[in-house]
Parts: structure tokens; C-alpha cells; sequence
């Protein structure tokens, strides 16, 4: 199975002239562990609580920060036609819930973990129906 058949399209992305607030308050949220930060289709990083604490930390005021100027640049990326055992093999490398999913520098979505996760084993034949 390929990446592009299970990733969610259409993340929920701040541009990149997005107050800091607005990344803070998504943050904010259960289960919410980043936010994409995208020009358009041009993913441009990923904030997080790390990247937010850094910035108070070091004497910076949230208030006239961007989301760009919080979003880390490096992002862990796959690819649409990368395998999914590969992809997940990533994310339980480095303790990501989910990867943004990349082609050409253009975002095309996200792989969620835990429902990739749900969905295989909801594919695979129960126990004793495997010994068969």
C-alpha cells in the first residue's frame, strides 16, 4: 500500500502571515502536536509547543510573531508513492503522530498514525482465520 491511499487531503494549514496566536491556539487543542504552516500548496514548516516555548524562552513576543517566524523549517516529509510500512516505520522512529505528505514541495496532505494503524488492522483476517 502507497502513502497516497490513505493520507488526509486538505490538512489544516495557518499561511504564513498567521498571528502566532492563531498556531498557539490550534496547539492548544487535544491531540494537536503541530501545525503546518503552508504558502498556498508550498509546505514552509511546522510549529510547535517546542517552537513556541523556544521563542518565549529567548525574551520573544508572541504577539508580533508569525506563524513563520515560529515554524521550524525542517520538516519530516514523505512522499505519495512511498510505501506505508516504510512511512510508519518513520513515525515510530521519531515518535511522530503524523508526517506531511509532500511532492514537489507542494503539500498534499497528512498521514495520521493511529487511524492508518485502525484501518490496516481492520484489513487483516483475525488470528485464527491467519493460521488457516
Amino acid at each position: 500500500m502507497r502513502v497516497r491511499e490513505a493520507l488526509v487531503a486538505d490538512p489544516r494549514v495557518l499561511a504564513p502571515g498567521a498571528p502566532a496566536r492563531e498556531a498557539a491556539e490550534l496547539l492548544a487543542k487535544p491531540n494537536v502536536e503541530n501545525v503546518l504552516v503552508a504558502d498556498g500548496e508550498r509546505l514552509v514548516g511546522c510549529v510547535t509547543t517546542t517552537g513556541i516555548v523556544a521563542a518565549v524562552a529567548a525574551g520573544r513576543d508572541l504577539r508580533s510573531l508569525t506563524a513563520a517566524d515560529l515554524a521550524d523549517t525542517e520538516v519530516t516529509t514523505v512522499g505519495p508513492d512511498d510505501l506505508l510500512d516504510e512511512a510508519l516505520h518513520l513515525m515510530a522512529e521519531r515518535g511522530l503522530e503524523r508526517l506531511a505528505v509532500t511532492e514537489d514541495g507542494r503539500l498534499l496532505g497528512v498521514l495520521a498514525r493511529e487511524p492508518v494503524l485502525r484501518r490496516l488492522a481492520e484489513d487483516e483476517p483475525p488470528e485464527d482465520q491467519q493460521q488457516v
